[in-house]
């Protein structure tokens, strides 16, 4: 008897051995900047939003192949007027501790993504009130018809009332100040995976979340996911084709053709939903560090318009970017709802043009000007700004770079301590209104002008974005849209550049679904 205990107990250990190592499934992947915050609803930026994923989820997401709205935490809804949405829940949810999911947190996380220290208002604009119906049903109250409701939802993801208020967490970090707080930190969801460690610029740790209800039901394989930020471009192919990592999202433009020719490795390619732009000072009535004293050149549209021609987005493309972008005259990508193919057509490169504006608008022996740039948060951010920089040069504007981290960067340029600045914008809602309402809406409270760092203000403007927000009528809706597109290229409201291309480079053992908002989607890594 006790040879067969002990037999069987060898053939367990040995089935387990056997079993286990194949069925974890480690995932390492790296990327060129860090996030800023874990706090869902503190600093809405796409990497954030994208790690985010991984632990939180919401009531509903775009479908990874389709992009199409489908349910998550909301299994339906409902109109029940013209400003009363209706949501039924998931029933059997857990957050990760094992927690049940109620009503009350649903409530509780979209009411804390409307609070004043939240930069999520883009999200939230239009919502009016959010009430509990019953155990298993909200309702969203709007103060009028939000036409982009359900767009808006994917991004507002769910946190344990209960855990935020043990934590002393029940408002968001305000990402301007100085103040820790443990939502910061750490984190607690209901979705694939657990926060199991972040060690600022040096790693993210997730394991499998026990308690997740879509456990089994999914493509996915993978039990643990590391993310390491890597700056520097070749320490970060390095690691890849070390077998360190197992993908590499910001891939360097001029390692490609070496990866591509590798046997053991692959790279995805596809156009991103995100636009590389110009962000311009037109508010102050001098600009800092400039040598033109008592007024701003970039107030006078044919500065404007002389700075954009002198601009080759075809020398862009094939020399800074080697092809791997796609010239846009339009804020937005195809993608967004909105965009046409005659609010995408460039004023032409014309440098000789370009001066002739200048000379008109009394500077024809150019201008100084400040330039900032990001040196690791956009595909060939500091070498864009150095090529435009040169360009720039020929027409007589000398434009002073100045090129910091993403971390830095962003808060700087949310300051509007930067006269022209490098920037890139994505559309998370597929919807214009998004671009407009946040880039050339007057700056006001909430979502208006969040991100106008150049503080343009345009009454035509304000009206069409403020239109859009409620019209129902879907056509008029479009025109309307479109109508404001144009207007920002007429006015030049921003320089567009190019909307850029995404490069996922990965051992060919690895099979992820590559998304145009360069989302990674946690459920469906495959690890073979």
């Amino acid at each position: 008897m006790q040879f067969k205990r002990s037999v069987l107990a060898a053939a367990t250990v040995a089935l387990a051995a056997s079993v286990l190592p194949a069925m974890a499934k480690p995932f390492k992947w790296a990327g060129s900047s860090d996030i800023q915050t874990m706090d869902i609803h503190s600093q809405n930026s796409a990497l954030g939003n994208g790690i985010h994923g991984a632990v939180y989820e919401s009531l509903v997401m775009f479908n990874s192949r389709t992009l199409k709205v489908e349910p998550v935490l909301a299994t339906s809804w409902q109109q029940v007027s013209p400003t009363q949405m209706r949501f039924k829940l998931r029933q059997g949810v857990k957050f990760s501790d094992g927690s049940p999911m109620t009503a009350d947190d649903v409530v509780y996380s979209l009411q804390r993504a409307m609070s004043k220290t939240s930069t999520y208002a883009i999200y939230t604009q239009g919502m009016d009130r959010i009430a509990k119906v019953d155990g298993e049903t909200i309702d969203i109250f709007l103060k009028n018809p939000n036409p982009v409701l359900l767009n808006q939802l994917t991004e507002l993801r769910v946190m344990s009332r209960a855990w935020a208020e043990k934590h002393n967490s029940v408002e968001p970090k305000d990402i301007k100040g100085k103040e820790e707080t443990y939502s910061h930190r750490h984190a607690m969801g209901t979705g694939p995976f657990v926060l199991k460690e972040w060690v600022p610029d040096q790693k993210i740790v997730f394991t499998a979340n026990p308690h997740w209800w879509n456990a089994g039901k999914v493509d996915g394989n993978v039990t643990e996911i590391t993310y390491t930020p890597i700056k520097s471009e070749a320490t970060r192919i390095a690691a890849l084709l070390s077998g360190e990592v197992d993908m590499v999202r910001d891939t360097s433009i001029q390692d490609l053709a070496r990866i591509k020719a590798n046997p053991q490795l692959k790279v995805m390619e596809m156009v991103e939903n995100r636009t590389v732009y110009l962000a311009l000072d037109q508010f102050r009535d001098e600009l800092p560090g400039s040598n033109i004293k008592g007024k701003n050149p970039l107030k006078d549209l044919r500065v404007r318009k002389a700075l954009y021609q002198a601009i080759d987005t075809a020398a862009l493309q094939r020399v800074t970017m080697r092809g791997l972008s796609k010239p846009t005259g339009a804020i937005v990508s195809p993608l967004v709802n909105g965009w046409t193919e005659t609010v995408d057509k460039r004023l032409p490169f014309d440098a000789n043009a370009a001066k002739a504006l200048l000379a008109d608008a009394g500077y024809k022996d150019g201008f100084e000007v400040d330039f900032a740039c990001s040196n690791n948060a956009i595909i060939q951010d500091e070498e864009l700004c150095q090529a435009i920089t040169s360009m720039w040069s020929r027409i007589g504007v000398k434009a002073k770079l100045r090129t910091l981290p993403a971390v830095t960067y962003y808060p700087m340029a949310q300051r509007h301590e930067a006269s022209i600045a490098l920037l890139s914008w994505g559309v998370p809602t597929f919807d214009a209104l998004y671009t407009l309402q946040s880039l050339a809406r007057t700056k006001t409270t909430g979502a208006d002008g969040s991100y106008n760092l150049g503080r343009y203000s345009n009454q035509r403007m304000d009206y069409i974005v403020d239109r859009v927000k409620t019209e129902t009528d879907l056509p008029v809706r479009n025109r309307l849209l479109t109508e404001g597109l144009q207007l920002h290229n007429d006015e030049v409201v921003h320089i567009p550049l190019h909307n850029q291309m995404l490069a996922w480079a990965m051992k060919k053992n690895v099979e992820l679904v590559q998304r145009p908002d360069n989302r990674i989607d946690w459920r469906l890594i495959k690890v073979n």
